[in-house]
């Protein structure tokens, strides 16, 4: 594990350590390379699985040939409907292998956002997971004439469809052999023939306003980005990586896959999203990237279980994470750390920290990423007392990712970090918003010019619609979106993004949405993290029946404000937040309020609780 007052250990490597002027160049390259190497982990009814850089290059061959032998030209689409799991990344490099064109389509989007995407992206071969998506599939199929064939992954429950248009992944790789051992260069020659200008993906945005934008990326800046990616993050063939957020969002396809496949980072897939804290344990990532969600998931378990701890248990937390602390206070100045303090920080890791980590499933981390969503800086701090960094990116879709970076050497909480050497990032001296420049940059939305138009500018800089500041050392810092900045009717300028991470850090709040432009005050929407409320319900014996009650419960509701008071202290009283309300619905990744990666989306929340909101300014 990394000496948390000497990050010299986790410095990123300049160097290209893998060929390929394409993705797919680079995955035979790889191949070539790593061949008998276990690159692939899954577990699956309880089981861990593995699969070698070759296993995976017979299962992609194979594909590619079987798409090809159903006449998959150079240049089509085909789309990937199914969860993280190792076939999405079969699937995917063998579209590529084919010349083709990958898109993913989240497993959570319904029948008609399956419609449009499928469509929008022009599919002919539209890849699903088991009988849940291919319902989907099959429901707006009559819409959709361009899809040729739908192929299953799983075929469980589906012995009995006799479908000329469904076909399962099993019978594909079938007639891929038999297409390969009759043309055995087709592969290859499809693979050649790719060029980095050729268009690799599309990732569409969540659509939190509107119709999802089909984001093209062509092979050249995927193969520019994940080189990139090499200079901000360390990762190399000794490294575990856990895959587990959707693989059709930017963040998993380019930091999870795609530089898995560069570096040589073995990567283990989770058996299905429920059992996220159960395989974190299993797999022990050595490099880790979640979203700030997951942190603060696993925050508050830790907060959670040091409560049901004995008074003995809880001291030694307490003198630990102080020393913990303390370390980490010393690493953020840049100041150096006595012997006296190292002695005292093994000490207690031995008696709390290294518990804690091993609770979360980061013991064997070097460190941690986070990115696509603010964090709140006293939780980086917090990782950080446990003696693992945590280091923020940020990045979007349209820049394929990240790109801004903490650095290991010189940590700042509650900034994005510098730009990244592979790109230029600036500030509009007139709205603060941040642009970005580069070849990592996307080729623009699928047949919509005049959006593309609308967020580059003609000497490729593009809006990426976050503002933010700059400080001395070229550290940047996130203010808010552009379209999310509150301005009371007191013309007081207000980040909304500040007060709701300080209540996410709660254990006891999942999401938040300050409310309050053109207003006299702020209010705030809260949706609760259930486990944790129940578990507090029932140690105080607060009777509910559901959760529609837990969240009525007067205990509850006092619970949710104490925790308000917390934050408020932290502001000027301008800008503290006057009144709440719980939403009373459990909401999963099928609800329209959240989006793909589990955040509420403010515009729509507002909308649909318009007489909730202007009830709390009666």
């Amino acid at each position: 594990m990394t000496v948390l007052w000497d990050l010299s250990g986790i410095q990123p490597n300049s160097n290209i350590v893998m060929p390929g002027e394409t993705m797919s160049a680079m995955f035979w390259n790889a191949v070539q390379r790593r061949g008998p190497n276990i690159w692939l982990r899954q577990k699956h009814l309880g089981l861990w699985r593995s699969w070698t850089w070759n296993q995976s290059a017979d299962a992609v061959r194979e594909i590619a040939g079987g798409l090809m032998s159903l006449g998959f030209e150079k240049g089509d689409t085909a789309s990937i409907l199914a969860n993280t799991v190792v076939e999405w990344v079969w699937a995917d490099l063998a579209v590529l292998s084919a010349g083709g064109v990958s898109n993913g389509i989240y497993p959570t989007d319904a029948a008609s956002q399956v419609h449009y995407l499928c469509d929008d992206s022009s599919t002919s071969f539209l890849f699903v997971e088991d009988d849940e998506q291919l319902d989907k599939a099959l429901e707006v199929r009559d819409q959709l004439p361009r899809v040729r064939k739908i192929v299953v992954f799983d075929m469980e429950g589906l012995s009995g469809v006799d479908d000329p248009d469904i076909i399962s992944l099993k019978d594909l790789r079938t007639l891929g052999r038999t297409y390969n051992a009759q043309h055995p260069q087709a592969v290859q020659q499809r693979v050649d023939a790719c060029k980095p200008e050729d268009l690799a993906i599309l990732v569409y945005t969540s659509g939190t306003t509107g119709k999802p934008k089909g984001a093209m990326h062509l092979h050249s800046g995927l193969v520019y980005t994940v080189r990139g990616f090499n200079t901000l993050i360390s990762q190399d063939d000794t490294d575990e990586r856990m895959c587990f957020l959707p693989l059709c969002h930017i963040a998993e396809r380019l930091g999870g896959e795609y530089f898995g496949m560069y570096t040589g980072a073995k990567l283990n897939f989770v058996e299905n999203p429920e059992t996220i804290p159960e395989n974190v344990r299993e797999i022990a990532p050595t490099v880790f990237t979640a979203v700030p969600r997951v942190w603060e998931k696993f925050y508050s378990g830790v907060m959670i279980s040091l409560k049901e701890a004995g008074l003995l248990q809880q001291a030694a937390y307490a003198w630990s994470i102080g020393v913990g602390t303390d370390i980490a206070n010393k690493v953020l100045a840049a100041e150096p750390v006595s012997g006296w303090l190292k002695l005292k920080f093994k000490l207690a890791q031995v008696l709390a920290l290294n518990n804690a980590r091993k609770l979360i499933g980061i013991h064997r981390a070097r460190f941690l990423v986070t990115g696509a969503a603010p964090i709140s800086p006293d939780l980086v701090r917090w990782y950080l007392a446990l003696g693992v960094p945590m280091l923020e990116v940020w990045g979007m879709t349209e820049t394929c990712g990240a790109s801004t970076g903490v650095p290991a050497h010189k940590m700042k909480p509650g900034s994005i970090g510098p730009a990244a050497g592979f790109n230029e990032v600036k500030l509009d001296p007139a709205t603060g918003e941040i642009l970005v420049r580069g070849k990592n940059v996307f080729a623009g939305y699928l047949n919509l010019p005049e959006k593309t138009a609308e967020a580059l500018t003609p000497d490729g800089w593009l809006h990426t619609g976050d503002v933010g500041v700059m400080d001395a050392d070229g550290y940047f810092r996130i203010t808010d979106r552009m379209k999310d900045i509150i301005i009371t009717a007191g013309g007081k300028n207000i980040t909304p993004s500040e007060l709701e991470n300080d209540l996410k850090f709660s254990p006891y709040i999942t999401d938040a949405v300050v409310i309050g432009d053109k207003r006299a005050y702020l209010t705030v929407i809260i949706m609760i993290d259930q486990e944790n409320v129940e578990k507090f319900a029932q140690d105080q014996d607060i009777p509910f029946s559901n959760y529609t009650s837990l969240t009525r419960a007067l205990e509850v509701q006092a619970l949710i404000q104490s925790e308000l008071d917390r934050v408020n202290k932290k502001f000027a009283r301008v800008e503290q937040i006057k009144k709440f309300f719980l939403l009373e619905t459990q909401l999963t990744a099928e609800d329209e309020e959240l989006t793909p990666t589990m955040k509420l989306k403010r515009k729509l929340v507002e909308k649909k609780y318009e007489a909730r909101i202007e009830a709390m300014y009666r």
